[in-house]
């Protein structure tokens, strides 16, 4: 059940919304994805019993790229570690990012001086344990999205690319996207957390109209895994 569509705008100095298919160097997608919209949504406002659902992307600066080198850690955590941690046993759960065989030094291509009005839909999970009223939730995100509250800080596609917001309550009287029309191709929509061993990518073949992506709905016609 649908409660309310409501939008944000972001902000940042860079942005790297990384393709799938790059292995080893990022490179980053032309404009913000779904999935990383909803990421925006979540830091500021979640629960268990609601989802939201991005349904429009506004890119409100021209698109511009930056290469940049950077060090990266080339290990994760170990699952085994984790587990045993899970279990009670003393273990280390860290990476020394000052050892020098755990860096590794990677170029990549990132966006940089973005801008995005970002519209999502805020849905009541038909399985919700919790059976507040819709009113209290949308109350709640409203309360924290004008105040400028949020859980983790958003960010643009990687961690270190924080994300300035600000709520729209009026996105009509706000300025419009850039006059860009183009074909973005296949783009990340989100990821399907269902019933598979694990999380399967879906795709939808994006268009720019006018600085405007209509996003699909997550289990609508055009989206293919």
């Amino acid at each position: 059940m649908s409660l309310a569509t409501y939008c944000l705008e972001v902000s940042g100095d860079y942005a790297c919304f990384t393709r799938p298919e790059m292995k080893v160097e990022r490179v980053s997608y032309d404009v913000m994805t779904p999935s990383a919209a909803r990421a925006v949504f979540e830091a500021i406002f979640w629960k268990p019993a609601v989802r939201w659902r991005v349904r429009r992307i506004e890119v409100l600066r021209p698109i511009r790229w930056i290469n940049l080198r950077r060090n990266e850690v080339s290990s994760v955590v170990s699952v085994a570690n984790v587990k045993k941690a899970m279990n009670g046993t003393d273990v280390d759960l860290w990476i020394n990012a000052d050892d020098s065989t755990e860096r590794a030094q990677r170029a990549g291509l990132f966006l940089r001086d973005v801008a995005y009005r970002i519209h999502a839909d805020l849905d009541i999970r038909a399985d919700r344990l919790d059976q507040s009223s819709p009113a209290k939730y949308r109350a709640m995100f409203e309360r924290r999205a004008e105040a400028g509250q949020c859980v983790n800080q958003p960010y643009l596609g990687c961690r270190e690319f924080a994300a300035r917001f600000r709520y729209v309550p009026d996105s009509a009287a706000e300025p419009s996207p850039i006059d860009e029309t183009r074909p973005l191709g296949w783009m990340l929509h989100d990821l399907d957390f269902g019933n598979a061993a694990e999380p399967q990518p879906l795709f939808f073949d994006a268009k720019m109209t006018k600085g405007v992506i209509e996003v699909p709905a997550f289990d609508g016609d055009g989206v293919r895994r």
